[in-house]
């Protein structure tokens, strides 16, 4: 069974061949992202690339939701904290929440994810059109960048 990628963004060249825009994301966290940004959008090239910053609570595995997109790669960069993230393919989820919404491309699953990985503060998980993912699945605060990679 095939998993989500994850590993520290010093080594995100590995990655560059999954995607044309990944080099560019990759570069962005490394070189543009302020550590003081503020929670909210970053534009990095309209709506084809864009960066959310993010605190919250953990929500623990227990109250980590499976969610998929369909339009968007997920680059999601731990800032500080340690997140927990799950994993399940898409296509062995079976029991969505609602109907997919396509203004904010999320669904959302009942289903319990398949694998789980801690992702330390200056690490990256990646997550593809055919990942479902639970992120936020740590405990206590997490901050985060998430850029948003047009399929």
């Amino acid at each position: 069974m095939a998993q989500f990628i994850t590993d520290q963004l010093e080594n995100a060249e590995a990655c560059f061949s999954l995607h044309p825009l990944l080099e560019r994301a990759f570069a962005f966290l490394r070189a543009e992202l302020p550590e003081d940004a503020p929670d909210g959008r970053v534009d990095i090239d309209g709506d084809r690339m864009f960066c959310l910053v993010s605190t919250g609570q953990g929500r623990g595995r227990q109250n980590a939701r499976l969610e998929a997109h369909r339009r968007y790669i997920d680059l999601q960069f731990v800032l500080s904290g340690t997140d927990v993230m799950g994993w399940k393919p898409l296509k062995r989820c079976l029991s969505p929440e609602s109907d997919f919404d396509a203004e904010r491309d999320i669904v959302f699953f009942r289903d319990d994810a398949s694998v789980w990985k801690t992702v330390q503060a200056g690490s990256f998980a990646l997550f593809f059109p055919d990942d479902a993912h639970a992120p936020m699945g740590g405990e206590g605060l997490i901050r985060k960048a998430v850029v948003k990679i047009a399929v």
